[in-house]
């Protein structure tokens, strides 16, 4: 585990600062080394600003101990996929993560004086790990875990943070089952279903439609299968799948069978190394010329795996870098980049959380000890975040925020994204999911 205290490098800085410092789709449940996934996997504690601060910039100090009084630090335990499959999101997380809290606390990487001291642990990806790193930091006494990039972490930290009483606010996990899990955990990115109904956005209404699913045939394809039937089911759509073998290496004839379907949309969820046979197969079948084809833009690494394909596929998303235009997204990107790093697709998770935890401390007064109060201020919050605004749905914690449409131009290392159009969070809503506890 490592510390830092974040406050002393942030001061270090402050004489360089005139101005505000600082301002998916891989699916964090499933290992994936390179390429694609469509559907994929924090936070951070500060202690509260003076009454009068704006939620979630809060960065002004009073003495509530006499002058040059030193203030305790505000423990943040920080359990997130540093080293692992998913360790590339990691990284973008805690990018963001790092640079939402120079914003947040305007430079000073503190609340009130206090200085927020981040502990870091590495679950790989690892529920188990994942599990055991939260316990260590919850008897070490924090009271606010984050992090997880993985659905499969998601889900196991979150029922020990409401054992506990511990605020949890998740980040890429897609899961759907995170929203509405216990009383005690957030998200602080989308969830598979706002990719669903940003696939489904494309075709308009869906009733009558028809729509085909093609995946590999075991637990990731299975499951955008079935997320698929339970969204465009629902909504009148006939849904069928064409699943190849995780192992085939002949796409062909799994791309001929999917433009024999005839549907009206082609939702493609592949991961894997085989991720650019698939799309040299269906742009070889000219699957394209009959149908609507649509997939997950993940990070910018995968691009180049599209070849050909690329500037002929629909794409949903969850953040690209530059995708927003939002005073948000440029204080994000330029302070990424002083760290020498660039935004992609999970940096805004990482972001967002750090504003929704200085808001909950802001609201009261600079105390994290009191879990309930620090949930009741998020709960129903809006706010300007990286992709425009964001709401805290108070009835299960689910983050309403924009979607996007995206194009690709080029091919390889020159394709480059754009915003075909932004998606309005009230449409990509998911249900009200009850709060299990």
């Amino acid at each position: 585990m490592r510390k830092t205290t974040l406050s002393t490098r942030a001061a270090a800085r402050t004489d360089r600062q005139t101005a505000d410092p600082a301002a998916s789709v891989g699916d964090g449940s499933r290992v994936r080394r390179r390429g694609l996934a469509l559907v994929a996997a924090c936070g951070l504690l500060v202690t509260g600003a003076v009454g009068c601060a704006k939620a979630g910039t809060a960065g002004t100090t009073s003495a509530d101990g006499g002058a040059g009084a030193a203030k305790s630090p505000v423990k943040v335990g920080l359990v997130y996929s540093k080293t692992g499959p998913l360790a590339a999101y990691g990284k973008q997380y805690l990018e963001g993560f790092k640079a939402g809290l120079d914003y947040a606390t305007k430079g000073t990487g503190a609340v009130d004086g206090h200085p927020v001291e981040l502990a870091e642990q590495d679950d790989a990806g690892d529920p188990a790990k994942a599990v055991s790193a939260a316990k260590d930091l919850i008897g070490k006494g924090h009271k606010i875990l984050a992090g997880s990039t993985a659905s499969g972490v998601a889900l196991q930290v979150g029922p020990i943070a409401a054992q506990n009483k511990v605020l949890f606010i998740s980040g890429p996990a897609a899961a759907d089952k995170v929203t509405g899990l216990n009383k005690y955990t957030f998200r602080s990115g989308r969830q598979s279903y706002q990719d669903i109904r940003t696939a489904a956005s494309f075709i308009g209404d869906a009733k009558g439609k028809k729509v085909a699913v093609l995946a590999q045939d075991n637990a990731f394809g299975q499951a955008n299968v079935a997320a698929v039937k339970a969204v465009l089911g629902e909504q009148g759509a006939s849904v069928e799948s064409v699943l190849a073998p995780p192992s085939a290496t002949d796409l062909t004839p799994f791309a001929t069978q999917a433009k024999s379907a005839k549907p009206d949309l082609l939702f493609v969820a592949w991961a894997g190394e085989t991720a650019a046979a698939l799309w040299t197969s269906l742009n070889q079948q000219d699957v394209f010329a009959s149908t609507k084809v649509v997939t997950g833009l993940d990070l910018a690494a995968s691009y180049p795996l599209f070849g050909p394909a690329a500037e002929k596929i629909s794409f949903l998303n969850h953040y690209f870098d530059g995708a927003a235009g939002t005073e948000v997204e440029k204080a994000m990107a330029a302070a990424v980049a002083k760290a020498g790093a660039k935004p992609d697709i999970f940096t805004p998770d990482g972001f967002t959380a750090a504003q929704m935890v200085v808001h909950a401390i802001e609201a009261n007064k600079g105390s994290a000890d009191d879990t309930d109060a620090l949930v009741k201020a998020l709960e129903g919050w809006s706010f300007d975040g990286v992709k425009g605004r964001v709401t805290v749905r108070a009835e299960d914690h689910a983050l309403l925020q924009p979607m996007f449409q995206v194009k690709l131009t080029g091919a390889g290392a020159s394709a480059k994204p754009s915003v075909e159009k932004t998606v309005p969070a009230d449409q990509v809503a998911p249900p009200v999911a009850k709060i299990a506890g």
